[in-house]
């Protein structure tokens, strides 16, 4: 049981103390130079004093609970065989952040394997969750959000695993070519050194779950195609899986040209973040016109995700709210 304290501003701070009896398990919960557990004192307003195998945590009562749930879950886990990485850390206690009673090791067990770097991703989020099995089960998912919420990654980690498994015979991806709020002039080169740097970020995630070599093999091959959006013009996509990045890019005639590109045996995933816009501002979202139009058309999912689910550095996420709070959106 914790103590309730008074703080001299009258704050209650409580305080609890448990043992654990396996140390070996409770140095891989501390981390490396203990860096798990200086990640969670960032991420709540307590403080983690270890002792042997004693553990104390001190701080506001809610976070204390919290953050007491998050260390018995983490130290469980590894007593069960599985190896803490700091990303599993904060995805473990910012999904107990979410809901105090979360089954944390069974929400590990919902896995993306990416064979090609011998690699395990786990959506982080209950709003990631959702969305790679929504991609599983639907033939069009929609995600929107803001930047660093794995929109586009775990599209990427989920067509590379379809396709390894034969269930697609390649995979498109695609982005509109529209320079993000900045000029950038005559392009030299050939048309595709034109338009690769709009691309590089598909390149960035793609080369993620494989290496370069692997990646430029399949290119060749034209097993991926990495393409702006408007060489889907006049095209069938069949047997494919597609993933449309930065969509909110798209212009209401590109969207429609690019929805009805849709083969059969073929899977959309369509990713964007509606407060990142841009077009001139004489041009509607084609996303933002689509996400209206068709959002009762059965067989297209939705996905939304907000702040909380950006997995990039934390102060991505504290960034990303700084302007919200702010009124700022572009």
């Amino acid at each position: 049981m914790g103590k309730l304290h008074h703080s001299k501003a009258g704050i209650k701070r409580k305080c609890v103390t448990d043992e654990y009896g396996d140390f070996t398990a409770l140095r891989h919960v501390l981390g490396v130079h203990d860096e798990h557990i200086r990640l969670i004192e960032s991420m709540y307003d307590v403080e983690i004093t270890v002792r042997g195998g004693t553990v104390s945590i001190r701080g506001k009562p809610e976070d204390v609970d919290r953050v007491q749930y998050a260390i018995s879950q983490m130290y469980e886990m590894v007593r069960g065989g599985h190896e803490l990485s700091l990303s599993d850390v904060d995805r473990i206690v910012r999904l107990v952040s979410k809901d105090r009673d979360v089954n944390i090791a069974e929400f590990f067990k919902y896995s993306i394997n990416v064979p090609m770097r011998n690699k395990t991703i786990y959506p982080r989020t209950p709003a990631q969750r959702a969305y790679v099995e929504a991609i599983e089960k639907y033939d069009m998912v929609f995600g929107i959000g803001p930047a660093g919420t794995g929109k586009t990654y775990l599209a990427m980690a989920m067509a590379i695993n379809a396709l390894m498994n034969g269930q697609y015979e390649r995979i498109i991806l695609t982005r509109p070519a529209v320079e993000a709020g900045e000029k950038l002039g005559f392009l030299p080169g050939d048309l595709q050194e034109k338009v690769n740097p709009y691309l590089r970020p598909l390149y960035d995630a793609l080369h993620d779950m494989m290496d370069i070599g692997q990646a430029k093999r399949l290119i060749e091959n034209d097993i991926i195609e990495v393409a702006p959006l408007a060489f889907m013009r006049g095209r069938t996509l069949s047997s494919s899986f597609v993933i449309l990045d930065e969509a909110q890019n798209c212009t209401r005639e590109q969207m429609k040209m690019f929805l009805t590109r849709m083969g059969f045996n073929s899977k959309y995933v369509v990713t964007g973040d509606i407060t990142q816009i841009d077009l001139p501002s004489n041009s509607s979202s084609g996303l933002i016109e689509a996400i209206e139009l068709i959002k009762s058309v059965n067989g297209v999912y939705f996905q939304y995700f907000t702040e909380a689910d950006v997995v990039r550095h934390r102060l991505v996420r504290d960034i990303v709210k700084a302007y919200e709070r702010n009124g700022i959106v572009k």
